[in-house]
C-alpha cells in the first residue's frame, strides 16, 4: 500500500499521523503543503508519479464557514477544484480516492437523522463547494469513499473544544447557541475509521457519514466540556438569531452511521466518551 495524505499538516492528517504511528500502519505518506497543493496540477502529477499511490486520503480543505461567504472564488478552488485535480490523478493511476466532506450539504431544517441517500441542499457557501467537490469526484471515477463528518475536534490545529478552553480560562460567563443540533467528532475516532476503512480493502464505494454516537447542542457541548476540564464558568444558552453571522448552519445535522458501521464493522464510540479522552490529552 501506498497511501498520500493531503491537508497533512492541517487536523485531520495530524490524527492520521499519530494513529497511524501507534498502529505501526506502514505505507503512508505525509508530503508538506508546498508538494501537494491540491491546486498545483503539475506538482500533483510529479508527486503522483514518483509514488505510485494504490490509496489517497484527502483532508485539505476550506474550512472558514463565514468567510467563505464573501470569499466564494477561493472557497470553491479549494474544495471543488482541488478535489477534481486529485480525481484525475486517481482515475491515471488506478487509486482509490478517500475524500472527506461535512454535514454542511445539509439544509438541516427537518428533524431526523440524515442518511446518505436524503438530499444535499446547502445553506452556505461552504456547504455548496464541498457538495460541489463531492460531485466533481463521483463524476471522475468509481474508486472513492466521500465521508462526511461534523463538528470535528481534536488534540491537533484550532477547534471548538480548544476555543471553549481557552474562553472558559478567561471569562466567567459565556452564551452558547442551544437550537443548532448535531454531534461532535473526534478527529483520532476519524482517522481510525478512515485506516480501518482502507485495511477491510472493500470495494464499497460511495457516500458515508461518520460522526460520534449521540446528539447533543453547541450549548451542551461547552457545558460538557466545561465539566469535564473542571472549569467554573456560567454558561447562558441563546437562540442562533442572538448570535448573527455571515453564514447560515443547520440547525439539525445529525447523521445516519447506520450505513458505514454495517459496511465496515466498526464500532462508533459515544461523543462524551471520547471528548473526556481529548479533554484529558490537552489538560496534560
Amino acid at each position: 500500500m501506498n497511501c498520500i495524505i493531503f491537508g497533512a499538516s492541517g487536523q485531520l492528517g495530524q490524527c492520521l499521523k499519530k494513529v497511524s504511528k501507534k498502529r505501526n500502519f506502514r505505507g503512508l505518506i505525509f508530503p508538506n503543503e508546498n508538494d501537494a497543493n491540491i491546486l498545483d496540477y503539475p506538482s500533483l502529477r510529479l508527486l503522483f508519479q514518483k509514488h505510485r499511490p494504490t490509496h489517497i486520503i484527502n483532508c485539505a480543505a476550506y474550512t472558514a464557514v463565514d468567510k467563505a461567504e464573501a470569499d466564494i472564488d477561493t472557497a470553491r478552488k479549494v474544495n471543488n477544484e482541488g478535489p477534481a485535480n486529485l480525481a484525475m490523478l486517481c482515475k491515471k493511476y488506478d487509486a482509490t480516492f478517500i475524500h472527506v466532506s461535512t454535514d454542511f450539504v445539509f439544509e438541516g431544517n427537518e428533524v431526523k437523522l440524515l442518511t446518505e441517500d436524503d438530499e444535499a441542499k446547502p445553506i452556505n457557501v461552504y456547504g455548496l463547494t464541498k457538495l460541489e467537490g463531492e460531485q466533481a469526484i463521483a463524476s471522475q471515477i468509481e474508486k472513492y469513499y466521500i465521508i462526511r463528518t461534523s463538528w470535528l475536534y481534536s488534540q491537533f490545529g484550532n477547534n471548538y473544544v480548544k476555543t471553549m478552553l481557552k474562553l472558559g480560562s478567561e471569562r466567567d460567563e459565556l452564551s452558547i447557541i442551544a437550537d443548532q443540533i448535531g454531534t461532535p467528532t473526534y478527529g483520532i475516532d476519524l482517522a481510525g475509521a478512515i485506516l480501518d476503512i482502507i485495511t477491510t480493502d472493500k470495494a464499497a464505494y460511495g457516500i458515508y457519514h461518520y460522526s460520534n454516537e449521540g446528539i447533543t447542542s453547541w450549548f451542551d457541548f461547552a457545558k460538557n466540556i466545561f465539566d469535564i476540564a473542571g472549569i467554573n464558568v456560567k454558561v447562558n444558552p441563546i437562540h442562533t438569531f442572538q448570535y448573527p453571522t455571515p453564514a447560515k448552519r443547520p440547525k439539525f445535522s445529525v447523521m445516519d452511521k447506520s450505513k458505514i458501521k454495517s459496511t465496515f464493522s466498526l464500532t462508533i464510540p459515544y461523543w462524551r466518551d471520547s471528548l473526556q479522552t481529548c479533554i484529558k490529552i490537552l489538560l496534560q
